[in-house]
């Protein structure tokens, strides 16, 4: 996988309001997510339309609640490891939330000015799919190569930054499978090694 202008190359774009420009145009952290729409329910269009401002409230009792709200991340990752980009990574997606972040010795607020926010199609209960873990670890390799600041060490949930608000992507999301991904060579790898 490759990132041209902020964008990566194959996943389908679909354009959302809810960016902005960076402030110091840093990018140093990735922040994973999960979310189904409705809660429990995979498929369909309801994330794309909730990031796109489209989201019809009565198209389910849930999203009355949520209908309203302005929120985007960089990339989806649906179940069948598709990628949908809603946001440039040098753009600021609205992801975060009310979070805090230990950044070395300092604790850094207003995350979303420096995070890339990774939204895996999912709850916290059932697990993930192999092609989602699969994706995550290209578009991963893909964003280490592309944004020097970010290293392994800068990859985490949203429960660890917000821990009294959210669990995402909860106990069902595999970390030591999501670095075993990450440490194989994919071939698109090799051929850049031969």
């Amino acid at each position: 996988m490759r990132i041209d202008d902020g964008w990566l190359r194959g996943a389908r774009r679909l354009p959302s309001p809810n960016q902005d420009e960076r402030p110091a145009g840093e990018i140093s952290l990735l922040l994973l997510h999960a979310i189904s729409l409705p809660p429990g329910a995979f498929g369909g269009e309801h994330i794309e339309r909730l990031f796109t401002n489209r989201l019809d409230p009565a198209a389910h009792p849930f999203f009355a609640a949520i209908a309203d709200l302005r929120v985007s991340a960089h990339l989806l990752i649906r179940r069948d490891g598709e990628c949908v980009q809603f946001v440039p990574f040098q753009a600021r997606a609205w992801h975060a939330g009310h979070s805090r972040w230990r950044d070395g010795g300092r604790e850094r607020r207003a995350l979303n000015d420096f995070a890339l926010g990774i939204e895996l199609e999912g709850d916290e209960v059932r697990p993930y799919t192999g092609a989602q873990y699969r994706t995550l670890a290209a578009v991963t390799r893909a964003l280490l190569e592309a944004y020097p600041a970010l290293d392994e060490t800068r990859i985490t949930s949203h429960a660890r930054v917000a821990p009294l608000r959210k669990n995402d992507p909860g106990p069902a999301f595999d970390w030591a499978y999501f670095r075993q991904e990450m440490a194989r060579r994919c071939p698109e790898d090799v051929l850049k090694m031969s």
